[in-house]
């Protein structure tokens, strides 16, 4: 009988640490479903206060989904910084016939530099190692902004797999942040220090910008002052 109530017992512990498991999910899980849930990619990176006259980056541009969705609602200027050669060369054919989106063949950084880029389609990084690579050019956006007389810029986008930290603390220390009106960003848990690095920069924004979104490590806005 004793042996039989003990199968018994463990048999529950095991079921409930079963079930335990199964509705517990780490907070970035949480924060994706929610995410997915108001349907995050097609609300809230989209509704933006812009006009025809508004001038957008799209850091990571990728393949230019979030480009194409963004001209398409408001019919801006765009700048597209994609380090990747095959990308941006399929995204300047996409717009190839559109005057009002410039496709750029490198990434905006905290300095310029050249580095190998590792290949993981909307996941490639000079920050996460792979066998398949390619040399990629970075400028440092001081530099690109300050030379091509940008004093206004209405949406950024950033989306670099890990190069969010070193370019944001770069603008936020330039007072480049300060011409952005509106900042989204997603973070990544991969690189080094991100939790402490984000609530760094977190910090240091909260003195431009207030914080309209908020879903961390999956997507977050900052709207300036």
């Amino acid at each position: 009988m004793i042996l039989f109530l003990s199968k018994i017992l463990l048999r529950i512990a095991n079921l409930c640490r079963y079930a335990s498991e199964k509705l517990y999910k780490p907070p970035q899980e949480e924060k994706l479903i929610s995410w997915l849930k108001i349907q995050g990619d097609k609300t809230l990176r989209l509704n933006y206060d812009l006009s025809k006259n508004s001038l957008v980056f799209d850091v990571g541009g990728y393949e230019g989904q979030w480009t194409s969705d963004i001209f398409s609602k408001y019919c801006c200027f765009i700048y597209v910084f994609e380090p990747v050669k095959k990308f941006s060369e399929k995204t300047e054919r996409r717009f190839e016939l559109n005057k009002k989106i410039k496709v750029f063949n490198f990434g905006l950084s905290d300095s310029n530099f050249t580095a190998p880029i590792f290949l993981s389609e909307d996941g490639s990084s000079i920050y996460k190692k792979s066998n398949d690579y390619q040399n990629a050019k970075f400028l440092d956006i001081y530099d690109f902004i300050s030379k091509n007389h940008i004093e206004t810029i209405d949406l950024i986008k950033i989306n670099i797999e890990g190069g969010e930290y070193p370019l944001l603390k770069r603008m936020i220390e330039t007072k480049m942040v300060e011409r952005c009106h509106n900042i989204q960003v997603q973070f990544h848990t991969f690189y080094p220090r991100a939790k402490e690095l984000r609530n760094e920069i977190k910090k240091s924004l909260q003195k431009t910008h207030t914080l309209t979104y908020d879903y961390a490590f999956v997507w977050e806005n900052w709207k300036k002052k």
